[in-house]
């Protein structure tokens, strides 16, 4: 329970922020809502998720920002592997949707092939993977919340910092929760080809996106 000394307006500032950048449908958010359409590790990857941008969030209020302003090369090495992740990850995501509209089409009475199990092992890399190589994930958590916490100073900041937090683990429970409950109601067979198709072309435009804004 806060105290009467708490800033709460602060934590509360905080916490929407993180909430609201978070929201968006990005590459971290596809990525959950495939594996709990998929019924594999939909927990494991929210926790992940969750945790790694609880990380960055708080990398970003107290270090990150300064770093990348002193070091601009880091910023771009970052910016680098992620669109490398991106354009990757899009592939191969385009693979996955051309294969499922190929297999959508073909009259047959057989029954459609049931895809891999993922390891523990590869969701939780592949969750890293969307979070800390992920541009948006980082540039929304750690430069985004990391800049505006500098309008605060000692327990403002803080309690900014801890509202931020909590709003990214309150999103990704509460999400989960919504893809879990849609999952019992959609089978993955009949959309995974479109979640794919959509999930390579928002990859791509976002890696494109970066890189413009980079040569720019």
């Amino acid at each position: 329970m806060f105290s009467a000394s708490f800033p709460l307006p602060t934590f509360s500032a905080g916490f929407f922020l993180s909430i609201s950048l978070i929201m968006a449908i990005g590459p971290q958010n596809a990525h959950l809502l495939r594996m709990g359409l998929k019924r594999q590790h939909l927990w494991l990857t929210a926790g992940v998720c969750a945790l790694a941008d609880m990380v960055l969030i708080a990398t970003g209020v107290y270090g990150l920002t300064v770093m990348t302003a002193a070091a601009p090369w880091l910023r771009s090495a970052l910016l680098t592997a992620g669109v490398i992740f991106l354009w990757v990850y899009g592939t191969l995501a385009a693979k996955r949707a051309w294969h499922g509209f190929l297999m959508r089409r073909q009259i047959t009475t057989s029954a459609q092939p049931v895809e891999p199990a993922v390891s523990r092992m590869h969701a939780i890399v592949t969750a890293l993977g969307f979070s800390v190589l992920n541009p948006h994930a980082w540039l929304d958590t750690t430069v985004l919340i990391g800049s505006a916490s500098t309008a605060y100073e000692g327990e403002a900041q803080t309690a900014f910092g801890l509202g931020a937090i909590v709003g990214s683990g309150v999103w990704f429970l509460v999400f989960g929760a919504l893809i879990w409950w849609l999952g019992g109601h959609l089978t993955l067979d009949r959309i995974r080809h479109w979640i794919d198709a959509f999930v390579a072309l928002m990859m791509w435009g976002i890696a494109t996106m970066l890189m413009a804004s980079a040569i720019g």
